[in-house]
């Protein structure tokens, strides 16, 4: 019950507009700075260097929420932009990642579409890939619309997103996105329990599922945990079907389970570190906290020992 409480609090915290603009003046304090990679590009590629020093690959993902004009969305996209430029003349290994509520999806889905399009075309010239982030459930349809719009009409085939497990719709939009590249995850909102399931088992039943129904499509997969359970059942089931470790990897957030991570990528699996930047950190820190307990003593140990 206290850890329910305690991942609906720093969930509400996630969403309040007032701590997020406080954040940006604090800084990457409060442990941040072990999970965030630093406030500038620069600083980001440099952690990417190191990451793929070690045989790691990476995405990076400019954080950002709570965009309400076209100026910020502007901006973001711009900022994107040079991320890809930045990535491609440092020759470092690293897909993007993107949110596109951060590139003006609440205020015109068309001018967040024309934004996309100028971020998958600085991608293109890379030869670089961008993964769209899931946001909540409201926008889940939209951002598959989208991608499904990018993809067939604009025909960017270096395009991909994220679909979350705990959403009851999971199955069937695994289904209806057969052959296209996707993150799979278990689901970092609170949802209702109209649409997601709730309980971890049924979360973590829905996930082997989804991951399985893609992987034997054929589909290029991403699988995204720190669930050591989830990622030998993955091992194990592409073994028995012989799927070829080409086709998927294991993909885990900066900052977390690093021992694990240099560990599946020594066993010659492909893994990638989602590594955030930034100063607008709040909203994403506050999720990582409600996600596991674990997490809250992770951070404080952080910050005291600064």
């Amino acid at each position: 019950m206290l850890a329910e409480v305690s991942k609906n609090v720093f969930l509400h915290a996630s969403q309040n507009r007032v701590l997020n603009k406080a954040a940006k003046k604090w800084g990457l304090k409060f442990g941040a700075s072990q999970v965030v990679a630093g406030d500038t590009i620069e600083s980001a590629i440099r952690k990417v260097n190191q990451l793929n020093q070690k045989g790691l690959v990476c995405t990076l993902d400019h954080l950002g929420e709570f965009v309400s004009s076209r100026e910020e969305a502007i901006e973001a996209t711009q900022y994107n932009v040079r991320t890809l430029e930045a990535m491609g003349k440092s020759g470092v290994n690293c897909n993007l990642s993107v949110k596109m509520t951060q590139l003006g999806l609440d205020i015109d889905p068309n001018f967040c579409m024309e934004n996309m399009r100028r971020i998958l075309e600085t991608a293109k010239k890379y030869n670089n890939f961008v993964r769209i982030d899931m946001e909540d459930y409201a926008h889940c349809q939209i951002t598959l619309d989208i991608l499904k719009e990018l993809r067939q009409i604009y025909g960017y085939d270096n395009v991909g997103t994220v679909i979350q497990a705990y959403l009851f719709r999971a199955e069937q939009d695994i289904k209806d996105l057969k052959g296209i590249s996707l993150r799979l995850v278990k689901g970092a909102y609170q949802e209702s329990p109209t649409v997601a399931y709730q309980e971890k088992k049924e979360i973590d039943n829905n996930y082997m599922r989804i991951i399985e129904e893609h992987l034997l499509s054929g589909s290029y997969t991403a699988i995204a945990s720190h669930d050591h359970n989830i990622i030998e059942k993955v091992k194990e089931f592409a073994e028995k079907h012989h799927i070829n470790r080409n086709q998927f990897e294991f993909q885990m957030l900066y900052g977390f389970r690093t021992d694990m991570q240099l560990s599946l990528a020594k066993e010659g699996y492909k893994m990638r570190v989602y590594v955030p930047f930034g100063n607008d950190w709040f909203g994403y820190f506050m999720r990582r906290m409600a996600e596991r307990p674990q997490n809250v003593a992770f951070a404080l140990k952080g910050f005291f020992s600064k």
